[in-house]
């Protein structure tokens, strides 16, 4: 029996990845299991698990886990996992914040040109040689509009400097006044709405924020509004955002995270003015690396220090 500790990973992971943890763990890959009769012969010597952020641990899977005592998460946002239940059993969590935020905020400035510049449309009008029959139908200018943003956290930074470069105000909303001191804040998600032309969403998932970009708020950007979420599908109410797209109630929307991912409405897919994306806002090669190596190092850390480089 080997003498390295055990670990579980959860879903599946690069190939490169599990090598690494080879070199320091006995590695089981859950997603090849039968999950219960797998269990019954190893839950109890699972001393790690490495889970993707997107889908987390389930709190069944946690408590088929005894002799748990770390989770790593390849990603920043920790809605996927049961926090209580594994604070109450006194189970190490990390994930892998800062070193995505480039790309992520790069992300949302493409989806936010794409929209506004009908980059999307514009390629399929080029490659269906439209362009010798028509000229393309005229877009919208980015430069100079409002950026309003909701989550200033690291990522929500990253966005605003980038926005900046555009000559756009900065409007934000956060439980806390955390911006620069010419970027306006409010208290309210209605009122940041009114302020601007663009919403950019930043904030983490979760019940907290549970559909709080609802009807109302999209109602309040108006119809010249265009939405963007790198965030999570949850924060925004997808039902409403299409009805309000449908209706001609906002201009358009850039999405790269969506509620039953990676199902997306069918009503979405008909819209020309909304740009989707398969999550990816963090998936360059660069960034993918430095979250993969992050990742496999907090877990490699806790069992040989006992702590997390980044703890969650």
């Amino acid at each position: 029996m080997s003498s390295k500790p055990e670990i579980l990973v959860v879903s599946e992971i690069p190939q490169p990845m599990i090598d690494t943890l080879e070199c320091h763990f006995a590695v089981h890959k859950f997603w090849l299991q039968e999950g219960d009769a797998f269990l019954n012969a190893h839950g109890g010597r699972i001393r790690g698990a490495l889970v993707r952020a997107a889908k987390g641990i389930s709190t069944a899977l946690v408590n088929k886990l005894p002799a748990l005592e770390a989770v790593s998460s390849f990603g920043v946002g920790l809605d996927a996992l049961n926090l209580p239940l594994l604070r109450e059993r006194h189970i190490h969590v990390s994930n892998t914040p800062d070193v995505l935020n480039e790309c992520v905020a790069d992300t949302a400035l493409a989806l936010m040109l794409a929209v506004t510049r009908k980059i999307c449309l514009a390629d399929r009008f080029a490659r269906a040689g439209k362009w010798q029959l028509e000229a393309f139908p005229g877009a919208w200018k980015m430069s100079g509009k409002r950026c309003g943003i909701v989550g200033m956290g690291s990522i929500g930074h990253e966005v605003a400097k980038r926005a900046t470069a555009f000559n756009m105000p900065i409007h934000y909303f956060s439980r806390r006044k955390n911006g620069q001191a010419d970027w306006q804040h409010h208290d309210a998600l209605i009122e940041l709405a009114k302020a601007v032309d663009f919403l950019v969403l930043t904030l983490p998932g979760g019940e907290a924020t549970q559909h709080i970009i609802n009807r109302e708020v999209l109602e309040a950007l108006g119809p010249e509004g265009i939405v963007i979420n790198i965030a999570r599908g949850s924060v925004l109410d997808t039902d409403a955002l299409v009805t309000l797209l449908q209706e001609g109630k906002l201009r358009g929307a850039g999405l790269d995270v969506f509620e039953q991912e990676p199902q997306i409405p069918a009503a979405l897919c008909a819209l020309d003015n909304v740009v989707l994306l398969p999550h990816i806002g963090s998936n360059t090669a660069e960034t993918r690396q430095a979250m993969a190596d992050l990742t496999i190092t907090n877990l490699v850390h806790y069992f040989q220090h006992g702590s997390m480089i980044t703890p969650a």
